[in-house]
């Protein structure tokens, strides 16, 4: 098993620091808003690696966060006229729900900021009597980012430039204007806990340190996030913890690509953020998750027009290429079905490459073909091709329904196609995969009278009235 380690910029063999088990930590979403599609697409990515980490045997333990209490959401919570605390929860609320929509599984461990409030002075507090950290006059504390050899090892920065294309609190009472707040004093009416600097709440770096701390040790085996948290959002958790304990803080550093919206980097300020409730109002989850899935997970997104239109063409031909097998019932032996192994180890083998999901989803169009050629001759292989896949691929959220009940997804929107015109489609894709194309062009003439065209792929068909 290799990952690609953003801290040594190489791919690396796994092995975890202690042996069978990982702790693996990935920032969660900080809830001043809905859940957007790259929040889904983070989840989405390690809770596979999560999965497949599990699938070769490891005992995982899992963590994400959520930032319920940070300047975004003190400031949104005071446009709504709701408290802080308040507002945090109910976006929670609505997260969870809208993941669940998308069918991506909790990890073991939830944390919150407002729940490690202790854990987080207790951090700072070591720091200021390690002097990594200070207080001002003023009631906030800073890290000394000069007292940390190390910093910008990650993001390949030295303190010089460190202050390139990110926004600086300056702080008058700050010794340096790269120095990052781990404590900050509370304004009038702001929500604050008690803390030996005065009133006031947590920065936003010391969070994930302090819950990683509390969580798991001073160590983890994998931490990951957007490669939008490299800095300084990382980079400052490792000059934080490693300046308290003396250690390694990460062995592996893993970092996902950002999403694009036609070409353009999905912010609220340009007014292209794809909010995942929207999405699933449109698509299936499955259509979602494979047209994301098409992308290494370290490379861009870029989400044009036709992703997720074609992503879903693509995922409901696939499964009625699987109804159609399971339609013809061929029985499988045991030779057919350790033929169909080939598709597990496969899969194994493009997973074990740093979790290549791209790869892995592009072999199942040469399955289907011999899927195909399977039907043609009655053998028995076909039978268990399909099942296998739908074993394997519900590891990446896919294929995890019948092909019934994927159908029945689009009952809805195709209530206006009568029974008699599917009936005939469905027949009409049996002779094709029987190779009897008399029939099949009969068929098709037999639509196009009833005024229905009909546009076969590799795995599938679509209807469309003419």
């Amino acid at each position: 098993m290799k990952i690609y380690n953003s801290y040594t910029k190489r791919k690396e063999e796994f092995v975890p620091l202690e042996e069978g088990k990982v702790k693996m930590y990935a920032c969660g979403i900080t809830v001043s808003g809905e859940a957007h599609i790259g929040h889904g697409y983070q989840a989405l990515i390690y809770d596979i690696m999560r999965k497949f980490l599990e699938k070769l045997g490891y005992d995982v333990t899992y963590a994400r966060n959520y930032t319920d209490v940070d300047d975004k959401i003190i400031a949104r919570s005071a446009e709504v006229g709701v408290p802080a605390d308040e507002y945090a929860e109910k976006m929670i609320e609505k997260i969870n729900a809208v993941m669940a929509k998308l069918r991506v599984d909790d990890p073991n461990v939830w944390l919150k900021a407002t729940q490690n409030i202790d854990n987080i002075i207790d951090f700072i507090a070591k720091l200021i009597e390690k002097g990594h950290a200070y207080p001002t006059a003023g009631g906030d504390v800073y890290f000394d980012v000069q007292s940390f050899p190390a910093y910008g090892q990650l993001s390949n920065r030295n303190i010089d430039d460190a202050l390139d294309g990110v926004r600086v609190d300056n702080d008058e009472e700050k010794k340096n204007a790269y120095d990052f707040a781990l404590w900050k004093s509370a304004k009038p009416g702001e929500i604050c806990w008690d803390s030996p600097w005065g009133k006031g709440r947590p920065g936003w770096h010391i969070e994930c340190s302090a819950m990683n701390l509390a969580a798991f040790g001073e160590q983890i085996d994998i931490h990951g996030g957007g490669r939008d948290l490299i800095f300084p959002h990382h980079e400052n958790e490792i000059a934080q913890t490693e300046a308290l304990t003396g250690k390694r803080f990460v062995k592996y550093w893993t970092h996902n690509g950002l999403i694009k919206v036609n070409g353009q980097k999905m912010s609220k300020s340009l007014g292209n953020s794809l909010l995942l409730a929207d999405l699933l109002e449109k698509y299936s989850d499955e259509a979602i998750k494979y047209a994301l899935l098409q992308t290494n997970y370290r490379g861009d997104i870029n989400i044009t027009d036709n992703l997720f239109p074609l992503a879903e063409v693509q995922i409901r031909g696939f499964y009625k290429l699987l109804g159609t097998v399971y339609a013809m019932n061929y029985p499988m032996s045991a030779e057919d079905e350790a033929a169909a192994k080939k598709i597990d180890e496969e899969f194994n083998a493009c997973m074990a490459d740093d979790f290549n999901t791209a790869l892995a989803l592009s072999n199942l169009f040469g399955y289907a073909k011999e899927i195909n050629r399977f039907l043609a001759a009655q053998d028995g292989k076909a039978t268990a091709y399909a099942k296998q896949i739908q074993k394997t691929y519900s590891l990446l959220g896919l294929f995890s329904r019948t092909p019934e009940e994927y159908e029945g997804l689009f009952a809805k929107e195709e209530s206006g196609v009568p029974e008699d015109v599917k009936a005939i489609a469905e027949e009409r894709w049996a002779a094709r995969q029987a190779r009897d194309w008399a029939k099949s062009d009969e068929l098709r003439t037999k639509l196009a009278d009833l005024g229905y065209a009909v546009k076969d792929s590799k795995t599938g068909y679509e209807l469309t009235k003419i």
